[in-house]
């Protein structure tokens, strides 16, 4: 699956193996476990066996990603619960073994990106919240805590508690984190990811953090707008309301849920249609449709419109 299409080259971005492994939830989430089966086989041809490490683009293989890895093993793990096939979940132990094993820095914190074939870490950017390690890792960290549902080895809840401590120790300082408005709002879709990475165990940290992000949403929408934003905001209101965390603010999740719906593209060209647009500013739509955005987008709106429990993993 490619990172995004783009409307005015009309062209899409180059495959990426975290957007496939997002892609192999969504698919089963959407009960296709054909081509969930044909994203998951695309992912482990991936893998590199030999220097145990699943690249972030295979074309040319330079990089691994620690948050991508994250997000492929919880998507092969999303195959195998649905297909009982233990291929993929041998497959999920091997990317969830390499995070574990490459990733962490002598300060204790996970490096947000190796190069390949070595292995070493990429110079983190403060003012790049990928290019650094942060709260926003939590979501990549569930894969150990799904790793540990799925074997119930402990050594995959002890991985994740872990990260989960040091996320709920950095996270305040995430946000605004930059002086430039559209930046923040590229915060606050990661800082989602932290509290998504929060629902396995969660806390008073999950009603905060949505509390703070509904403001700044708010505040910033004038400027630029996600998608992906508003479903992920959606969502974790969803789940908390159903883990008994935080009440549903209903009025705000309608409103939510209304400006997302916007997004979805309407199209003659099958590349667009069906599809979400990432973002925009005022009226001008952002020339890009994104898988991810639209995978969230259509989970979203299928919990507010109540889609049952047992098609609600999150993607």
């Amino acid at each position: 699956m490619a990172r995004y299409y783009r409307l005015d080259l009309e062209r899409n971005h180059p495959v990426s193996t975290e957007i496939t492994g997002y892609a192999a939830s969504a698919l089963v989430f959407l009960d296709d476990l054909e081509r969930a089966r044909a994203a998951a086989r695309f992912l482990m041809a991936a893998w590199d066996p030999v220097g145990r490490a699943m690249p972030f683009e295979t074309e040319p293989s330079q990089f691994t990603y620690f948050f991508d890895c994250g997000i492929v093993v919880r998507g092969l793990l999303a195959v195998w619960r649905a297909t009982g096939e233990e291929t993929w979940l041998a497959g999920a132990r091997a990317v969830g073994d390499a995070m574990a094993h490459d990733f962490r820095a002598p300060d204790g914190a996970m490096h947000p990106i190796l190069t390949l074939p070595d292995k070493r870490p990429v110079e983190r950017e403060a003012q790049r919240w990928s290019r650094a390690p942060g709260c926003y890792q939590l979501k990549a960290a569930m894969a150990w805590w799904d790793l540990w549902e799925a074997t119930g080895d402990p050594c995959y809840s002890e991985l994740y508690r872990c990260l989960r401590e040091d996320a709920l120790r950095t996270a305040d300082d995430f946000l605004p984190g930059h002086a430039d408005p559209r930046k923040v709002v590229d915060r606050l879709h990661a800082y989602l990811y932290f509290l998504e990475g929060l629902l396995p165990m969660p806390c008073a940290a999950v009603g905060a953090g949505i509390d703070r992000v509904a403001e700044l949403l708010r505040a910033l929408a004038p400027k630029f707008e996600r998608s992906d934003v508003y479903a992920q905001l959606l969502r974790v209101r969803l789940y908390a309301d159903r883990l008994g965390v935080t009440a549903v603010d209903r009025a705000a999740a309608e409103w939510e849920a209304g400006r997302l719906a916007e997004f979805a593209a309407v199209s003659q060209d099958p590349r667009v249609d069906g599809g979400f647009y990432f973002g925009r500013t005022g009226a001008k739509w952002a020339p890009y449709v994104n898988p991810v955005s639209t995978a969230f987008a259509l989970q979203a709106l299928a919990m507010w419109s109540g889609a049952p429990a047992s098609r609600q993993q999150l993607i």
